[in-house]
């Protein structure tokens, strides 16, 4: 067993020590911090680009109430009323005095319309946030000349009532269903990112220390199981090693950025109300999930000798993944779709499926015990038949890049005992 450790801590610290993980880690941190900040980034870049634009129109009346209609609206564009001519406004243009000048005038139904000319159009907050307005003052204009009061126009504009109740004793609501899908759907990302990133990891480990034809001298000495899971469990490691870090800066930054999270985080984001289930679940799918393409990684990476050949060797893993996450965002919006239902029972697709019903849905038990049984099943046969090719696998050199070399892999094995 001491072997087994061995390998588990060698692999975890020596990929721990890497300027590469180090460097991943630090700018995913970064990166975390950025966009957690992201609003008070922009706030400070954009505190002194206030944008004035001139307007020209005959009529003070409508002028005045354009700037009514806009003013409550922005505190970004700040409007003018010009008594030049428009040739006079394309100077201050010229002259970077103003961003743009909005031409305002009256249709032969007394209705505002405007036409807005600036240097480039390019910025749409400006364009978006005139056009709004001109809209609204349009909508006032032709209500109060149809005869309906304030009041009226109020109630017209009000969003209409319409809730939704489901009829199942035990259904969730639609606030538990909001909070759930945002859960998920953040989870989904984590065990889509996860698998991708670290599998692939496992599969360069293995490569890269048969090309340096270190496995010759490990397989003699450890069973190709203890190197195999060493290696998955090392680089699990490494895995939560990375994320303790990520997760902390992410909770430490929108900490600072929203003041203080009373109630925690869960409370914040809306996931207080979920029951513990429910993230019970997303760790035991995230781990069966990791486990599944870990070891599939590991012993398709045992298949080629050259690092140069990982990525074309794990593609169809890869597109399994993709394949998962895809039906997992279709999942999100008909979680009892009979696609769905049939792909949360499929041991590839599983993780991510499965999890997606449970947080969304209201499961007999018996359902996700099925599921969390097969993926068990499933993980173990590949563990046995993984450790059958790895240790052939490991053993062939030359260029490697089909699925074939997987026979002969197990015939290699085969004739080693």
């Amino acid at each position: 067993m001491s072997k087994f450790w061995i390998i588990l801590f060698h692999t975890y610290v020596s990929k721990l020590k890497t300027k590469s993980f180090i460097i991943t880690t630090l700018i995913t941190a970064l990166i975390i911090f950025g966009l957690a900040n992201i609003q008070t980034i922009i706030e400070n870049f954009d505190k002194d680009e206030t944008s004035h634009v001139a307007v020209l129109s005959e009529s003070n009346e409508l002028y005045q109430a354009y700037e009514q209609t806009l003013t409550p609206m922005t505190s970004d564009v700040i409007i003018e009323k010009m008594d030049g001519t428009e040739a006079k406004a394309k100077e201050l243009v010229a002259a970077e005095e103003i961003s743009g000048y909005l031409l305002l005038t009256e249709t032969p139904d007394g209705l505002p319309q405007g036409i807005y000319k600036a240097p480039s159009i390019t910025d749409s907050e400006i364009t978006g946030q005139l056009e709004q307005a001109l809209q609204q003052l349009k909508v006032t204009i032709a209500t109060t000349k149809a005869g309906l009061s304030p009041e009226q126009i109020n109630e017209l504009y009000a969003p209409v009532q319409f809730e939704k109740q489901a009829l199942e004793e035990n259904a969730k609501s639609e606030e538990e269903l909001n909070q759930a899908r945002g859960l998920v759907y953040v989870l989904l990302f984590v065990i889509y990112f996860a698998v991708i990133m670290y599998a692939n990891m496992i599969a360069m480990e293995v490569a890269t220390e048969k090309s340096s034809r270190v496995m010759e001298i490990l397989i003699s000495s450890v069973s190709p199981i203890k190197q195999m899971f060493g290696k998955i469990l090392g680089i699990a490691l490494l895995s939560l090693t990375q994320f303790a870090v990520i997760l902390a800066v992410g909770y430490g930054s929108l900490k600072q950025s929203m003041g203080g999270m009373e109630g925690g985080p869960f409370e914040v984001f809306g996931f207080g109300d979920l029951p513990v289930s429910t993230f019970v679940y997303a760790g035991v799918f995230f781990i069966l999930g990791y486990f599944l393409f870990a070891t599939l990684a590991a012993f398709l990476g045992s298949l080629v000798s050259r690092i140069e050949d990982v990525q074309q060797m794990i593609t169809p893993m890869t597109l399994l993944i993709v394949a998962a996450f895809m039906i997992a965002m279709f999942g999100l919006t008909k979680p009892e779709s009979s696609v769905i239902t049939i792909t949360s029972y499929i041991p590839f697709f599983a993780p991510m499926i499965m999890f997606l019903r449970v947080g969304m849905l209201t499961l007999p038990a018996w359902e996700i015990a099925l599921s969390i049984g097969i993926l068990v099943l499933t993980i173990t046969l590949l563990a046995i038949f993984g450790a059958r090719v790895y240790r052939g696998g490991v053993l062939m050199y030359g260029k490697s890049s089909s699925f074939k070399d997987i026979k002969k892999a197990l015939q290699l094995t085969k004739n080693d005992k």
